[in-house]
């Protein structure tokens, strides 16, 4: 079942097409990541979907509504889906518990506050201050504050920006916490690691078109890619490209009579798949 449905979205600027006739399905309880670099495109396209800016032509359902709905419309398409901004500012002086109460009257079917507290991890923060949460404890406020009106689709931005390691990993567990409760999550990241724990499909995007739909570890024939074989030989780097890189190992470990120095066999990564598909490449080191 689809949760979003794009045909052809088109929308211009000056003259310039910011989204040049993409197509885009996304289905009930999928983890969704849209990737690409900045002027791509994907905020546009974002904004379209969420109803805050309207297009120049194509067809758009999300939750089988038209997000330019007007009126009542309008009214009964924002009570079905959550937004997560990149920065959000609210009231620093409110308690967590004071600013998720008040949020969910703004909901017909709002989830419980108390609920929402415990299910972001914030139990023990619900009679703090806004203003003396740390930076992690802030955004999973802005994710209960994103689910409180318990949506059907949750729309996160750059969701762990400025996240330590440990904490993104956190914030992972709860992201995928939301879609096994199911939650439909559309997501944008510039972190590729973070696209490819998380998502279940990845679009990217470049100059206003989709480039490809995968999963992330089939994007740009990934899975198929040959493997990367390295070693040092006579105080040189040498490399292999290769289907059989057992072989290669075989073979090198006869010719060396043992452990083969400084071996490494690796495969494209995500993030070396996708800056080949926007036309960026990186040096890897030997």
């Amino acid at each position: 079942m689809s949760v979003i449905e794009v045909r052809n979205l088109r929308k211009s600027y000056a003259g310039n097409f910011a989204v040049d006739g993409i197509d885009l399905t996304i289905g009930e309880g999928e983890i969704f990541s849209l990737l690409g670099p900045n002027g791509a495109g994907k905020t546009t396209t974002v904004e379209i979907l969420e109803g805050f800016r309207t297009r120049d032509s194509g067809e758009v359902r999300v939750l089988g509504i038209d997000p330019q709905v007007k009126g009542d419309g309008a009214r009964t398409f924002r009570d079905r889906i959550g937004i997560v901004l990149q920065s959000t500012s609210d009231a620093g002086d409110l308690k967590v518990s004071e600013t998720l109460e008040y949020f969910s009257h703004y909901y017909s079917g709002a989830k419980d506050p108390n609920e929402v507290i415990e299910a972001v991890g914030l139990g023990e923060k619900r009679d703090q201050l806004i203003r003396e949460l740390s930076g992690g404890q802030r955004r999973r406020l802005d994710v209960a504050l994103g689910i409180i009106g318990n949506p059907e689709l949750l729309f996160l931005d750059e969701p762990t920006t400025g996240f330590d390691p440990e904490a993104r990993r956190s914030f992972w567990g709860l992201i995928r916490s939301l879609r096994d409760a199911g939650t439909t999550i559309l997501l944008t990241t510039h972190y590729l690691d973070e696209a490819e724990a998380l998502a279940d499909r990845v679009a990217v995007i470049n100059k206003g078109k989709i480039l490809e739909i995968s999963t992330p570890s089939s994007l740009g024939g990934r899975a198929t890619s040959q493997a990367r074989v390295t070693w040092e030989k006579d105080g040189e780097m040498c490399e292999e490209f290769t289907n059989e890189p057992t072989s290669v190992v075989s073979r090198l470990a006869r010719q060396f009579e043992g452990e083969i120095p400084k071996l490494v066999v690796s495969r494209p990564t995500l993030e070396d798949i996708y800056l080949e598909m926007i036309g960026q490449r990186i040096e890897v080191e030997a």
